[in-house]
């Protein structure tokens, strides 16, 4: 029951004033507002004989006969009525911590529910009534309790501000604009409002269209984060894998060479030991002929020493000395040293390895901010060329293929053969080069006092660019300047843009990533004139327009 009621007081409320309807019109598109209200808004209109609706946009020519829709009245009387009978006495309602407080009331303040900005006053439900009952007071305008009321009359003649001078960009009371503001561009409050409404609609679009870039990007970090964390997790374990079968291979090689080691320490040992035993048994065997020699040198007998001697006199077999080498300071260097050349190479394998896993790619975090200044933005100056397989037929181009002039009419048709990407009698031509990250160029007009550049995608429409210039579709977006006003389009929803004065040279910068294009008036500095917030899916292409004969744009040189 609580939301259906707040239905019926949303559809019965003015989208102006945002109140119950007081005096309800309904305009041809079906919307609803007070009279007073759209009075006041259409008041701006008067001069361009063309009205539209604060709410959908659609205009009317002529204005529109307002008459009061009595079904509509007797609804929001109810309204009004049951919302009073259900508010509490005034009695129970003290005013509390930061409520505004009824003007009216005498002794304990009641909190207020409605300002009258004709009386300056605030009321409680009790003190308000007379407002709704007395026909005096009717005219009177009301909004929701608010404080600073002082702050919304003229500090010189005590009127209430209804005007906004356009000049000045500052509020107005009526006398105002017959004295120091007199001649002044000035607007109805109310109509001003409206306007404002249109641009703050606008704002919001583009708000939620970065609130929706910004949580793409966190939703794309946070997978990047959880796809980082299972790499890591898994290279942690494949690490842990590896190293474990690394460090079994090692002891494995560990003990082979060890054994290969005791190996030849075992042969070697055994060669040695049996060559010395062969020598202590030579030795032995020469002591022991050396004794029996003394023995008989010693005797007397010449007989018996002469046939002695001749027995003892023949020699034994003993080992070659020369062919035995003995090596005091035999090691195992030759082995440590190789095993020492194996610990270097697995080492500086290890460090070369280590230092290329180390190099991961990172997670970008950082948003760097637009460029401000022109030296800034040239830094992402990009060179352009027109492509001869896209240029209208209306259009010669020449110097290097950076220039296009419109020949108009069908006697000055240029020969470009055929081709399925060429525009068709529309002015218009794309360049060779694709735009997918930061770029900024510049384009020059001459021979009118308008030019326009965009960039498009590579699928813009060529045939039916008679009824889609560049930003009559979703697949393009453009920036015209003319000497009044620049003009940005895009899926054939135009932004006005004032400028002042008109440069005949348009700076464009381009992030695809971050979504962000901007348009800039160049001379010896640049000025932003409109900056959009958006989602690129494919490559941009840069696109330029000569529409009438005599006239000429060229890409700039900016090297």
């Amino acid at each position: 029951m609580a939301e259906a009621a707040l239905k019926t007081q949303d559809s019965l409320s003015c989208p102006i004033c945002l109140d119950l309807l007081k005096d309800p019109v309904t305009i041809p598109c079906g919307h609803n507002f007070c009279m007073g209200c759209i009075k006041d808004c259409w008041a701006g209109d008067d001069q361009r004989k063309v009205y539209s609706c604060p709410q959908c946009r659609h205009t009317f020519t002529p204005r529109p006969v307002l008459n009061k829709n009595t079904m509509l009245a007797e609804l929001a009387e109810g309204l009004r009525k049951t919302r009073l009978q259900a508010a509490p006495p005034a009695a129970d309602s003290p005013a509390g911590s930061g409520g505004v407080e009824c003007d009216f009331c005498t002794g304990t303040k009641h909190t207020a529910v409605k300002s009258c900005l004709m009386c300056l006053l605030s009321f409680c439900e009790a003190h308000i009534q007379p407002h709704y009952e007395i026909p005096a007071y009717k005219k009177h305008k009301l909004v929701d309790a608010t404080v600073g009321l002082e702050e919304k009359i003229c500090s010189q003649h005590d009127k209430l501000f209804e005007i906004f001078c356009r000049s000045d960009q500052t509020l107005l009371c009526y006398l105002c604009t017959m004295d120091e503001h007199k001649g002044h561009d000035t607007i109805s409050a109310a109509a001003e409002r409206a306007e404002e409404q249109k641009q703050l609609v606008e704002s919001q679009r583009e708000i939620h269209e970065r609130i929706q870039q910004r949580e793409k990007k966190v939703q794309e970090l946070r997978q990047a984060l959880d796809t980082l964390k299972r790499s890591a997790q898994a290279a942690v374990e494949d690490s842990e894998k590896i190293f474990t079968e690394l460090i079994q291979s090692m002891d494995r090689r560990r003990s082979e060479v060890k054994e290969l080691i005791r190996a030849q320490e075992k042969a070697e040992l055994s060669l040695a030991e049996d060559l010395l035993k062969k020598l202590e048994q030579e030795i032995a065997d020469l002591r022991s002929r050396d004794a029996e020699l003394k023995q008989l040198s010693q005797t007397e007998d010449h007989i018996q020493f002469l046939q002695s001697y001749q027995s003892l006199s023949i020699p034994s077999e003993t080992a070659d000395l020369a062919s035995i080498n003995v090596d005091p300071h035999f090691s195992f260097e030759d082995i440590r040293k190789a095993m020492a050349d194996m610990r270097e190479k697995v080492e500086g394998i290890y460090e070369k390895e280590v230092k290329r896993i180390s190099k991961v790619t990172k997670i970008q975090t950082v948003l760097i901010p637009d460029p401000k200044t022109r030296e800034e933005l040239l830094l992402y100056a990009c060179d352009l060329t027109m492509d001869p397989n896209t240029v209208c037929r209306y259009l010669h181009m020449f110097e290097s293929n950076n220039t296009v002039t419109h020949c108009m009419g069908t006697k000055n048709l240029q020969p470009h053969p055929d081709h399925p990407e060429r525009f068709f009698l529309c002015g218009q031509v794309l360049c060779k080069e694709s735009l997918s990250g930061r770029c900024y160029w510049e384009a020059e007009w001459g021979g009118s006092d308008d030019g326009t550049v965009a960039v498009a995608y590579k699928g813009i429409s060529r045939q039916e660019c008679n009824l889609k210039y560049f930003g009559g579709s979703d697949q393009s977006w453009s920036f015209m300047c003319t000497h009044y006003y620049g003009s940005f389009k895009h899926n054939c929803r135009e932004t006005r843009i004032s400028i002042s004065p008109s440069s005949k040279k348009v700076g464009v910068y381009l992030d695809y990533k971050a979504g962000t294009l901007a348009f800039y008036s160049v001379s010896d500095t640049v000025t932003l004139l409109h900056k959009i917030q958006t989602t690129f899916t494919e490559p941009l292409y840069p696109g330029l327009t000569a529409r009438l004969q005599g006239s000429w744009i060229r890409i700039c040189d900016l090297h």
